[in-house]
């Protein structure tokens, strides 16, 4: 009988575990969107203007529309959490959406789309390579998926720590001098790059990881890793205890 319920024990927490073709499923449709929308905000902002003092002038539709799409994906993200595969940094995933929201309706407001969309541009850059990523570790090409991730690890750094605070965060700051919307916003753009350096931690964990063999790439470094084959490691090696990104 104690074997019965043993047996029946691991077969109901294997059914809970999130199925490959799930997390399959929602790796592609995140990674079409992000692709297609960073190359579509590329060609929407070719040759357009960001000097100060135009963000005022008219807005061209197409920039509305692909802003108001931006929206509806981050609102999407956040209805659909619960739902989602569990990540070991969930918590910090709710806070990255709301603070994304967040500055993608005060901008709206503000008619400061432009910038938004240079924003946004700089954080799509590396999240489609990731998701590519995860695309090939659940298709068992481990090979590529090492080399894309740490594709994705050097697009990302560059973009979240360097290209982030020093270039677009700057042109914020000393060309709109609105008080009260700078506050806010500056608020929020310290939040998400809070937020990318914890990530970028949890990222070179990873790479140092795939180069010592040591543990092998699972999803999102904004989201999370598989350590579950190395469980029986030694007590300092790496783990998560469901194993999911």
């Amino acid at each position: 009988k104690f074997k019965k319920v043993e047996t029946w024990f691991r077969h109901r927490r294997a059914q809970d575990r999130p199925r490959l073709m799930k997390k399959f499923c929602e790796a592609s449709w995140r990674f079409i969107f992000y692709f297609t929308s960073f190359f579509s905000a590329l060609a929407l902002l070719y040759d357009v203007s960001m000097s100060a003092g135009r963000h005022c002038d008219p807005l061209l539709p197409a920039l509305g529309w692909f802003y108001l799409l931006e929206l509806s994906f981050y609102c999407s993200l956040v209805a659909t959490l619960p739902f989602d595969v569990k990540r070991k940094d969930f918590k910090e995933q709710i806070i990255h959406h709301i603070a994304t929201i967040t500055l993608i309706f005060v901008s709206y407001c503000a008619n400061l789309i432009r910038f938004g969309m240079i924003v946004m541009l700089v954080h799509d850059a590396s999240d489609y390579i990731l998701e590519l990523a995860k695309m090939l570790h659940y298709m068992k090409w481990k090979r590529v998926c090492e080399a894309v991730f740490v594709v994705f690890a050097v697009v990302f750094i560059s973009s979240r720590l360097v290209i982030f605070p020093l270039i677009t965060y700057y042109y914020f700051v000393t060309k709109f001098q609105m008080f009260l919307l700078s506050c806010l916003i500056n608020a929020f753009l310290m939040i998400l790059q809070l937020l990318h350096i914890f990530w970028s931690y949890l990222i070179l964990q990873m790479v140092f990881g795939i180069h010592s063999d040591s543990c092998m790439p699972a999803g999102k470094g904004w989201e999370k890793w598989d350590y579950s084959k190395k469980k029986n490691k030694k007590k300092n090696s790496p783990r998560a205890s469901e194993g999911t990104w």
